[in-house]
């Protein structure tokens, strides 16, 4: 989204949040698809309307009726939102699952090493990857930078095989503790800016979200590989 302060009147609408909620968190703001309403996004990914005299704010979605259907235009703005914040996330310092045969699709994952559902995940790899899906963990430790669970993802980032070593963690097994020039904590914030609170949450080239654990066969079937 582009920022607020390139679009006229949108002072009046920051100087307003501002005055009702100080400590809240602005991403960005634009246009809505409504004349005379600026779409707000706040940190997690919620979106907020207000009139551009900020009288009126409104806090939920916007649909736009069409001769074939109904289309979520929040969720697509969101969508588009997700698919930029994974764009500054150079895949270098993702640990990256490919195919050996070809990749048909990408999916972003951002996952912890304690969660049952990323192990059970994990373990579809193999599965995965035959299905010609790539697939790229993203850091995502949920107790919080510091914790057990992020010194544990840090020595498989910093790792001499990083994908080994985030294997072994995810089957319940120890590995070297290690340190090193890591994006763990860039990748904890952009997840949250995005609205992570969960993990698997998988991300797709589109910028849908998916959350929780889904089999090879089920993810294929989202990203319509089936």
């Amino acid at each position: 989204m582009s920022a607020y302060s390139g679009f006229a009147g949108g002072e009046v609408v920051l100087g307003q949040l501002k005055k009702l909620a100080p400590g809240l968190q602005i991403i960005g703001m634009a246009p809505s698809p409504i004349p005379g309403i600026y779409a707000i996004e706040l940190e997690g990914g919620s979106i907020l309307y207000m009139s551009e005299d900020g009288s009126h704010f409104i806090l939920g979605d916007i649909y736009s009726v069409t001769d074939d259907g109904v289309i979520n235009l929040s969720d697509a703005r969101r969508a588009e939102e997700r698919r930029s914040l994974i764009k500054t996330i150079d895949v270098e310092t993702m640990i990256v699952f490919a195919p050996r045969n070809g990749t048909r699709a990408v999916v972003n994952v951002f996952t912890d090493v304690d969660c049952v559902f990323c192990r059970k995940f994990h373990q579809n790899m193999p599965d995965i990857n035959e299905l010609g899906i790539e697939v790229r963990y993203i850091g995502y430790p949920r107790a919080g930078i510091g914790s057990a669970s992020y010194k544990n993802i840090v020595s498989a980032w910093c790792a001499d095989n990083p994908r080994e070593a985030l294997t072994q963690l995810k089957l319940g097994k120890k590995i070297p503790s290690k340190t090193c020039d890591n994006a763990i904590e860039q990748h904890f914030e952009l997840g949250q800016i995005a609205g992570v609170d969960g993990t698997p949450t998988l991300v797709t080239e589109d910028g849908e979200i998916i959350l929780g654990y889904l089999s090879a066969a089920e993810l294929a079937r989202r990203l319509g590989l089936l």
